[in-house]
């Protein structure tokens, strides 16, 4: 049988992954799969998320907002990835942090957002603070906006009315794909050298969102225009969608950044930590061209 990795310390690999069945949290899983650390899966639905990846992972039942699941999701954890949910408050993240440095876990990959830095009052830079004073490392993963939204939130819009329906003026943005993110989540976490660093991840190109939809014209072969709505307008549109309003609010927060112009900044970080260049808007529309069929 093959030895289990180790971690620093010498002791098995052992890695939470938090947001497990999400845009970030399935190929990373999937990836670790392919690794000889034990992954296991933090989810509030154990049996969906079995169903989706396997027996290879442990499951655990676990809450953000029900801190009786905390004990045995961080059992024998010294890796973990962790997310900001945007339907949870800051304080129970902040608290499950805590409960995690008590416990021991050594290294933490926090998946937060691309110019958190310039921003005190987001969420996800109020828990990289946290982090910082908490006594474990930490490996800051400010991602862009991710390429998967396209096909998942904002994906109904491109299908029915052939429009991307967003309230982002003429911002534009790094985009990146999930993919690109999972995988270097899943080299921070089982290889050394990232402990207290933070790595910018975007794609290789910025654009507005009319260079995106002229990418959706050309891939799809039929005219995808770029709606621009008020933020008003995007508001009501997607709570007549019955999308959470935690989400909406999010979302408005994310794209009044976007629109001031502050975030189509590209690095090298992802090329740099996988040796490859990232995903480009093209391949990413190109692979998932029949997400975007016509109803």
């Amino acid at each position: 049988m093959t030895e289990r990795a180790k971690s620093s310390e010498g002791s098995e690999m052992r890695i939470l992954v938090t947001g497990a069945t999400g845009t970030v949290g399935k190929p990373l899983v999937t990836r670790l799969l392919d690794t000889l650390a034990q992954v296991r899966v933090a989810t509030t639905s154990p049996q969906t998320a079995r169903e989706r990846f396997g027996n290879a992972p442990e499951y655990v039942e676990f809450d953000f907002e029900r801190p009786e699941t905390w004990g045995s999701a961080l059992e024998q954890i010294n890796r973990m990835f962790l997310l900001f949910p945007p339907a949870v408050g800051v304080t129970p993240v902040r608290e499950f942090i805590d409960a995690a440095d008590r416990v021991g876990v050594g290294h933490v990959a926090y998946l937060s957002i691309l110019g958190a830095e310039k921003l005190p009052v987001l969420p996800h830079r109020r828990l990289e603070k946290h982090l910082v004073r908490a006594d474990l490392a930490y490996t800051f993963l400010r991602a862009s906006w991710f390429m998967q939204n396209l096909s998942g939130i904002h994906r109904p819009e491109i299908t029915a009315d052939d429009e991307i329906y967003i309230p982002a003026g003429d911002g534009r943005l790094g985009f990146v794909d999930t993919s690109d993110v999972a995988a270097v989540a899943a080299t921070v976490l089982t290889e050394a050298g990232y402990e207290n660093r933070t790595l910018d991840l975007t794609g290789p190109e910025s654009m507005d969102f009319d260079a995106v939809a002229a990418v959706f014209s050309d891939v799809l072969d039929r005219r995808i225009t770029y709606a621009d709505p008020s933020r008003f307008a995007f508001a009501r549109h997607m709570y007549r969608r019955g999308v959470p309003t935690s989400i909406i609010v999010f979302m408005g927060i994310e794209y009044s950044i976007v629109r001031l112009g502050v975030s189509g900044r590209t690095t090298d970080d992802v090329a740099t930590v996988l040796d490859r260049s990232p995903r480009t808007v093209r391949q990413f529309v190109t692979d998932h061209a029949e997400l975007f069929s016509e109803n």
